[in-house]
């Protein structure tokens, strides 16, 4: 059996590849440049890559040309090159693989909006797509992977152009989702299996966004309702940031762990995105070797490490990098802070009830709750009317988290202190707004009476299910502490006066366990120099850590308030530990978690439960205050956190 009959055998395991633009990055390829264009101007690199993937087993090579496309091109002055560099790239590809592996032409989403949702009509995105195809074809590919799209309407086009260009040829198509397990324009894992399936795709699958874990579940959902072979190509977890870069952390194990997790679930064609690597793919294809003792196409042993490198969109997209300044920002802080005239600032103890036990050093509880993804927040309040019940003093309420769309921060906290009469803890990001929005949004927020703030710079979109959606980052939250600072003693960004101030008790985050530690202490004393007046940690599940840093930042302290995460699954506890930037869970942890998942589900539950309680008795006298979170929104596992036996 030829290895393009395997590819389509239901019952055979076939290994992909893994990231391009990771690899190109680790080289020394810098953002500003055209990734696909290397097809042209440096083969000999591309074609490294590729063959470093088929000694680690890949038994198939994507093409570099996720971008290769005319709208996507015309950013670099290569609108007229799409062909060329399409040809280029399957002829580097083929080249690589020899006898030894199938080429895939690997097409990705346009970068822009189609009908209904933008200008570009669905003929003009066939005609773009057709294009880049039939250079594909032209180069030699043995068969189209279709990936990274967000919008189904688009990926219909996709296919469209691919059969009309090689009617025969197999066609891979896979969209990507949020840790939602909805694709950004909301459709369900059930949606995309039924309609890639009736629009003719040979192969259907989910690749991108997110990490093994949350790709696993949708797979396991899109397993019912097709006959068609599924594939999965997560990223390395999710990235974290380490020295204002955002580089991705999942271990070559863990992802194959997670790729036997896949394929026991339904998937039969797995690979890495964003962040793999040849050795991610080597320990993949040795850990799927026992589930399919035939599986071929394992190539010599990787010498060295590879190191993951920063965020890619997609497999060939230019990697992601901070673009903000690492140094404080002073955005319009006066030296004096001077107060007008006639207007006084209101301390801390006076500005609300949280504000007041932070003043008067006594332990606060918060609960974090997500606001809801459509315009029906009846659960959510009746859960928060729960929480006040049970003498919580305050709702904590995210402000997209993880880039993902909900409703808003500031207009969810209004309906919970109007409509159930808690307190609230806004977060408030910079991602989405300029500095004018972001002026206006607290002008407003202070009118109507919100009160406690935590500033954050916000998870950019390339983390989330909008990848394509812009990011603003005026300021990060340094800056925004400065800028509310200045409100609450009466003076705008600029210094000018504003009549009446705010009174907004001003939070920060701080992650005791970062990946860089002096990073971390040194933009902790610059918040807290801007104007903090509280932190609230990541979640805690290394009390030794916590401790270290509070004895680091005993010069600069301020109160601090110890995230508290109960665990429900051991699932769970990989997740945050591999995929989730900012949280360490220890082994120990974990193998804990494990032994009581391999009773029962229940068993993990109320294991996740003490060790929240072992967390909470361990912090409670080095912290003020818990925020515990609602772990898939189950108020009553926050509730049993409070509770003891």
């Amino acid at each position: 059996m030829s290895l393009l009959d395997r590819l389509l055998d239901p019952e055979r395991i076939i290994v992909f590849d893994g990231a391009m633009g990771t690899m190109l990055y680790s080289r020394g390829v810098f953002i500003n440049q055209c990734y696909d264009e290397l097809n042209l101007r440096a083969p000999e690199m591309v074609r490294e890559i590729h063959r470093k993937y088929v000694d680690a087993g890949a038994q198939v090579l994507e093409t570099n040309s996720f971008g290769a496309n005319r709208i996507k091109l015309t950013q670099y002055g290569l609108e007229t090159q799409v062909r060329e560099i399409n040809r280029a790239a399957a002829t580097v590809a083929r080249e690589a693989a020899g006898d030894r592996a199938l080429v895939a032409g690997a097409v990705g989403p346009l970068g822009i909006r189609i009908e209904p949702y933008g200008p570009t009509s669905a003929e003009e995105a066939f005609s773009i797509f057709r294009e880049q195809i039939e250079g594909l074809v032209a180069g030699g590919i043995d068969l189209f992977i279709l990936e990274t799209f967000s919008d189904l309407s688009e990926i219909e086009q996709a296919i469209r152009a691919a059969h009309s260009v090689a009617p025969t040829t197999p066609i891979i198509a896979q969209m990507t989702i949020g840790v939602d397990c909805r694709t950004p324009y909301g459709a369900a894992p059930e949606d995309v299996a039924c309609s890639l399936d009736l629009w003719g795709a040979d192969v259907i699958g989910l690749n991108c966004s997110v990490g093994p874990q949350t790709i696993l579940e949708c797979i396991e959902k899109m397993v019912p309702h097709t006959r068609k072979k599924l594939s999965a190509q997560p990223n390395a977890g999710m990235p974290r940031d380490v020295g204002g870069r955002s580089m991705y952390m999942a271990s070559p194990e863990y992802m194959a762990t997670y790729a036997r997790h896949l394929v026991q679930a339904g998937a039969k064609i797995v690979g890495g995105c964003c962040g793999t690597t040849p050795e991610h793919i080597h320990a993949i294809v040795d850990g799927l070797r026992p589930l399919n003792p035939r599986l071929e196409g394992r190539g010599s042993r990787i010498e060295g490490r590879v190191t993951a490198g920063s965020r890619v969109d997609g497999r060939g997209a230019s990697p992601m990098t901070s673009t903000l300044d690492p140094r404080p920002s002073t955005l319009g802080r006066p030296s004096s802070l001077e107060t007008p005239d006639g207007v006084r600032a209101v301390p801390l103890a006076e500005r609300s009830k949280w504000g007041r036990k932070l003043a008067a050093g006594e332990f606060v509880s918060s609960v974090e709750i997500v606001p809801p993804r459509g315009v029906d927040a009846t659960r959510m309040l009746a859960d928060v009317a729960r929480l006040k019940e049970a003498g919580v003093d305050a709702v904590n309420v995210p402000d997209g988290p993880r880039a993902q769309s909900r409703m808003g921060a500031l207009l969810t906290s209004v309906l919970i202190e109007q409509r159930v009469g808690i307190e609230t803890v806004t977060h408030y990001a910079c991602r989405d707004r300029n500095l004018l929005g972001m002026l206006s949004d607290l002008l407003g927020a202070a009118a109507v009476g919100l009160r406690n703030l935590l500033l954050v710079t916000g998870d950019p979109p390339k983390m989330g299910p909008y990848p394509d959606a812009t990011a603003v980052f005026d300021v990060d939250s340094i800056g925004l502490t400065n800028l509310v600072r200045n409100l609450n003693h009466g003076l705008d960004p600029g210094g000018n006066a504003i009549g009446q101030p705010t009174c907004f008790a001003i939070g920060v985050g701080v992650n005791p366990v970062a990946l860089d530690p002096l990073q971390e202490l040194k933009r902790f004393e610059w918040k807290v120099d801007a104007g903090a007046e509280f932190a609230i940690t990541q979640p805690v599940f290394d009390v030794v850590q916590l401790e270290r840093f509070l004895d680091r930042i005993i010069h600069t302290r301020i109160p601090v308030i110890a995230g508290i995460w109960p665990l429900v699954s051991v699932r769970n506890a990989e997740f945050l530990a591999n995929e989730v930037p900012g949280v360490m869970v220890p082994d120990e942890i974990i193998s804990r978690m494990r032994r009581a998942n391999d009773k029962s589900k229940e068993h993990a539950v109320a294991e996740g439960i003490a060790i929240a309680h072992e967390m909470f008795d361990r912090v409670k006298d080095s912290v003020q205050g818990v925020q515990v979170s609602a772990p898939f929104g189950k108020v009553d596992l926050a509730l049993k956190v409070f509770a003891r036996p």
